[in-house]
């Protein structure tokens, strides 16, 4: 058995599955400031006392971002001299968020052209002397990055050798070809918040175990990305940032799990707001470009995914609309139904008799008809703005405030599968193993897409799936006219089912 838990700023949901992958128990929680509280009483209210995996989604880290706490104060390391000197590090982020992450800047020599070959030279001695300045000022995460590190990594693996070598084990190092793509600035962010989480990633993970510990589960523990795939505490630990977004992936996974689709829109209605997906081939939509994440560019990997300010927890104006403004967790104290002085959404559900919950005599006569149809109308706005086609278009309603909708204007396939209320935690426990290769490569076109598909299957394969349980999910080329030789920048994304046995050995 498997559990699934995805742990939310207002809720922890937790799944139980069965070995033919059946749903056995479902239990909601709310989420505890000490993380271990919350998980641990999720556990308990499934019942279980063992399981043969544990996978857990978590918002703590994009969180602390957000919030700009429990951040760990980065040396940020750029090689790229002479170029790259005119926008240094963190140029583009808000103060807010600037002032708790800079520690330090540096700008060294090193770095490679589009084509791969040097800028200049590495300078050991350079890299020493910043390594010196690093252990003075007590800094204990670095991120380095390069020019075109996605192309060739040499410089910043050579850079974290030297840098490791005088700074010890202790100091966390990331490296941006192993976090962002191609484009210096956002993938240089990318590792930076990385760097800034490394600290927050080993004592949360550490917290999850503990509650593991608490609830008596003594089994592998693994994390949700944002790619819908798992990875293993200690992948966790270095990599924090592919966790963002993660909450909205395991609702559409667990979405596609639940409804038996593999292609539709996936529509998850919280407390707050309401968040519209595109599924192809049972994995979410990736964003294209860049993504903002609490006002920083990065270019990492998320899921293409729309938000609006409309959940269960919404307040109704008096002219009828509804939302941005939420009562948030606070809904079983403050909406009408719980016997509160606040008009919501959830009110709204109850007295048009779509959902049954708290004092439904208290909502009789409110005036539901049209807020609820402004709801559904911008909801399927939503929907309508996420499809790249015209053609038919199933939607699943997810969440615990998809309460609100029963009909979309303009789609006829709208499902709400069971168990719906805690997709997210499904979606958590039926996670897959991952690989995915983003690099150039050269030569001709069907060599270079064998050569990524087998490098693909391998990393997979090697982050714990299941030998021959592995298939192509993504394939991505992009020939690159300007470089010699046939290049093609090629990215290719491999799952497969987790091997316990291997988890185990």
């Amino acid at each position: 058995m498997r559990i699934g838990i995805d742990v939310g700023g207002t809720n922890t949901d937790a799944a139980l599955i069965g070995d033919g992958g059946q749903v056995l128990a479902t239990v909601k929680s709310p989420t505890t400031e000490d993380v271990t509280g919350g998980v641990a009483a999720a556990i308990a209210g499934l019942g279980a006392t063992e399981a043969s995996a544990v996978m857990i989604g978590t918002t703590h880290f994009v969180n602390a971002l957000i919030e700009a706490a429990r951040l760990e104060p980065v040396a940020a390391v750029r090689l790229g001299l002479p170029a790259t000197a005119a926008l240094p590090p963190l140029v583009d982020w808000p103060d807010r968020l600037r002032e708790a992450v800079e520690g330090a800047v540096y700008l060294c020599h090193g770095g490679h052209e589009y084509d791969g070959t040097p800028i200049s030279a590495l300078d050991p001695g350079e890299l020493r002397r910043v390594a010196a300045d690093i252990r003075a000022r007590g800094l204990r995460t670095v991120a380095i990055s390069s020019v075109f590190s996605p192309v060739s990594a040499d410089s910043e693996r050579q850079a974290a050798d030297i840098l490791a070598a005088e700074l010890g084990p202790e100091v966390h190092l990331s490296l941006s070809h192993e976090i962002g793509r191609v484009g210096l600035l956002a993938r240089e962010n990318a590792t930076i918040v990385n760097a800034a989480l490394r600290p927050l990633a080993g004592r949360t993970v550490a917290a999850f175990a503990e509650a593991l510990a608490v609830a008596g589960i003594r089994a592998p523990l693994f994390l949700s990305q944002n790619d819908g795939t798992l990875m293993d505490v200690d992948h966790a630990r270095r990599y924090p940032v592919a966790t963002f977004a993660s909450g909205p992936t395991n609702s559409m996974r667990g979405a596609a799990y639940l409804s038996g689709l593999t292609d539709c829109a996936v529509v998850d209605i919280g407390g707050t707001t309401t968040d519209v997906g595109i599924l192809n081939g049972g994995f979410p939509r990736e964003a294209a470009g860049e993504a903002l994440v609490a006002e920083v560019r990065t270019n990492f990997r998320i899921p293409d995914v729309l938000s609006i300010g409309i959940g269960g927890g919404s307040i109704v104006a008096p002219d009828g609309s509804v939302g941005p403004r939420s009562v948030g967790y606070r809904l079983t104290a403050e909406a009408l139904v719980f016997g509160g002085g606040t008009l919501t959404a959830t009110d709204l559900a109850v007295a048009a008799g779509q959902a049954v919950v708290g004092d439904p005599a208290r909502v009789t006569g409110v005036d539901h008809e049209r807020p609820l149809k402004i709801i559904a109308e911008r909801v399927a706005e939503a929907v309508d703005r996420m499809r790249t086609s015209a053609a038919p278009l199933p939607v699943v309603l997810v969440g615990g405030g998809s309460i609100l909708v029963g009909e979309l204007p303009g789609f006829a396939d709208v499902r709400r599968p069971d168990h719906y209320e805690v997709a997210n935690a499904v979606g958590a426990a039926i996670a897959q193993v991952g690989g995915e290769v983003d690099r150039v490569f050269s030569g001709p076109r069907e060599s270079v897409l064998a050569e990524a598909k087998n490098e693909a299957v391998a990393r997979a394969e090697r982050a714990g799936a299941r030998a021959g349980s592995v298939r192509i999910v993504d394939v991505e080329e992009l020939p690159l006219a300007y470089l010699p030789g046939d290049a093609t920048r090629v990215r290719i994304k491999a799952v497969g089912d987790l091997d316990l046995e291997k988890i185990d050995a």
